[in-house]
């Protein structure tokens, strides 16, 4: 059957200005060179930062486009490289350290990792971000957003070609099947929003402004078809040639965690590491649930064993949750309330860029529960979004208790400080404000989810649920959870750790609920390292927490003696000279780099030799 003629869409133009602020020195030369390139190689990319040029197109991710990237991507590191150190101030010459550490991680996602060879949930991923990204954020008028849409969704047949064309495996790596199982799962995200996107241009056209329904009613009959050639191929010879759950190895894993750590800790060292605040934290637990155990049930005599204290404990404080229709305006509400506590503890300065609080998208639900996504870097006063994810239509009701259990009252605020206030929403606005472009705009996953973590045992130390230790004990939960991700983490991708092992760790060693271990053992074979950046990303923001205490110590008189050695985390009391409103913003202050990167920036006098 032969193709149809192309529709004819409307020109897309960009009229929105470039963000950038124009080079002036060898090494924002070197700098606007490689994200020209950058831009061009990875539209959506783009598009999420907030450079608009290339919103109506996505990658090309065919054989010969990669081959383009990657000369992008090595031509771009040499010329930093090759930058001569007298040519750069001191700042530039950190800028320069995060750029070649950013175009090193590009290189090795593209030259060894080669998830498009392995990993269809990737695609699906890829499209439903440059999709939702036109609709969501309203960073230009409807007529170059709709236009820049419709655009994309005629792209959507060659794209999604593409994608089954590479999906062949690499050497010693065959398609996952667990990701095309999850692909085909989430793959009824990328229809919904190609109806969210005519459902818009509808009422825009009601509205008075530009018409792009003819645009896209256009193109969608295609797109639509394209959408179900791939889901037919994954369903048919894709999965035919998959096997396995795509787990790294161990030498893969540890070479994948340095990149997304920025750290030459080994897996073995980290693992080491968390099982040793594994034990501590479960500890502490059974001491604050022994106060409750002895308040609650006075009559009855306390487990010797820390399991039986904990979970009866912490079922009681599951037992109160909120209705699943509640969530976003119990979400709403919570937010609001951090932030008031926040401004009366002077604490941080709080964004005014707009919080929208709204259900997570289909095509993302596999990740998680909860998410913050912000505006990129060079975008200005828009939105960042608390997703959070429904339970399924389908679900029996103990599986919806579950799910709510986990997230109950109490873990719900903490939910929303990790998510909103301060955590995510905060950082992410901060770092938006930041005057070095390479800081801002090659974020760190670390750094963004340590600071997460850190931040809300801030909130405990400062007083937040004080009088409440069924909170505290809920906030020592949360904290273990993110230790527990480091184990799974390491133990899937390199230890061949069962489903059953993983589900006895989280459910009976970490306390969880049996939906969020579930959800947990789905994501953690999904992806690999992220799960590890909450954990030690908290600890390096720790690390730069007592330096600056014994230095704000030392800056007074008072010797390095007056920070006490913290056991675990947090709990250090006041200490002279150090406010906590100074050296949160001072850590804000700088984008999302590497905190390796970051402890340089903020203790090193950089005007000193490198």
């Amino acid at each position: 059957m032969a193709d149809s003629p192309a529709p004819v869409l409307p020109p897309f133009q960009d009229r929105s200005a470039d963000a950038r602020p124009a080079p002036t020195t060898a090494y924002e030369g070197v700098l606007h060179g490689v994200l020209d390139d950058l831009f061009v190689a990875y539209p959506t990319f783009a598009t999420y930062l907030g450079h608009h040029a290339y919103d109506d197109r996505w990658p090309d991710i065919t054989s010969a486009g990669r081959t383009r990237r990657l000369e992008a991507l090595h031509r771009g590191r040499d010329l930093a490289a090759g930058l001569d150190d007298a040519q750069l101030d001191p700042g530039e010459r950190v800028d320069r350290g995060i750029l070649l550490d950013a175009l090193d991680g590009f290189l090795f996602g593209e030259e060894v990792i080669d998830e498009e060879a392995w990993d269809p949930q990737a695609t699906v991923d890829l499209v439903g971000a440059g999709l939702f990204g036109l609709l969501a954020r309203e960073f230009a008028d409807w007529e170059q957003r709709g236009t820049a849409f419709a655009w994309r969704v005629a792209g959507l047949p060659a794209v999604l070609e593409a994608s089954l064309a590479n999906l062949t495996g690499s050497p010693g790596r065959p398609v996952s099947l667990l990701h095309t199982e999850t692909a085909l799962a989430q793959l009824g995200g990328i229809p919904e929003l190609i109806e969210e996107g005519l459902a818009e241009a509808v009422q825009r056209r009601a509205a008075g402004e530009a018409d792009l329904v003819p645009a896209i009613e256009a193109v969608r009959p295609a797109a639509l078809a394209a959408v179900e050639r791939f889901r037919s191929g994954l369903e048919g010879e894709v999965r035919g040639r998959a096997s396995g759950e795509g787990r790294l190895g161990p030498e893969l894993f540890a070479a994948k965690l340095r990149h997304t750590l920025s750290s030459d800790i080994t897996p073995d060292e980290l693992a080491a590491r968390a099982r040793r605040d594994y034990d501590l934290v479960r500890e502490e637990m059974r001491r604050i649930a022994t106060e409750l155990w002895e308040a609650w049930w006075p009559d009855e005599p306390v487990p010797a064993e820390v399991e039986p204290v904990v979970r009866r404990a912490l079922d009681r404080i599951a037992g109160e949750h909120p209705r699943a229709e509640e969530l976003l305006e119990r979400a709403r509400t919570q937010v609001a309330e951090l932030e008031a506590f926040v401004r009366e503890r002077d604490l941080v300065g709080l964004p005014g860029e707009p919080l929208r609080i709204t259900w997570t998208p289909t095509f993302q639900r596999a990740h998680g529960g909860a998410f913050l996504t912000a505006p990129g870097a060079l975008e200005r006063g828009q939105a960042s979004y608390f997703w959070i994810t429904p339970p399924g239509d389908d679900w029996p009701p103990e599986r919806l208790e579950s799910y709510l259990r986990e997230d109950n009252d109490r873990m719900f605020r903490l939910l929303c400080i990790h998510e909103a206030v301060p955590g995510h929403y905060v950082q992410g606005a901060w770092s938006n404000r930041c005057p070095s472009l390479t800081r801002a705009v090659f974020e760190d996953g670390k750094f963004a989810e340590g600071w997460a973590v850190y931040v809300t045992q801030v909130m405990m130390d400062a007083g937040y649920g004080a009088g409440d230790p069924a909170l505290l004990l809920t906030h020592w939960k949360f904290y273990l959870r993110s230790i527990t991700n480091v184990l799974i983490d390491v133990g899937i991708h390199t230890e061949g750790m069962t489903e059953d092992q993983a589900m006895r760790l989280m459910v009976e060693g970490s306390f969880q609920e049996e939906q969020e271990a579930r959800a947990k053992w789905l994501r953690a074979r999904l992806s690999s390292t992220q799960l590890s950046t909450y954990y030690l990303g908290s600890l390096e923001m720790w690390e730069l927490e007592l330096e600056a205490r014994r230095r704000a110590a030392l800056a007074v008189g008072a010797g390095i003696e007056a920070v006490p050695a913290p056991r675990l985390v947090g709990g250090l009391g006041d200490t002279p000279g150090f406010a906590y409103r100074a050296h949160l913003e001072s850590v804000l202050a700088h984008g999302t780099p590497p905190i390796r990167w970051l402890r340089r920036i903020l203790f090193d006098d950089l005007r000193a030799g490198q």
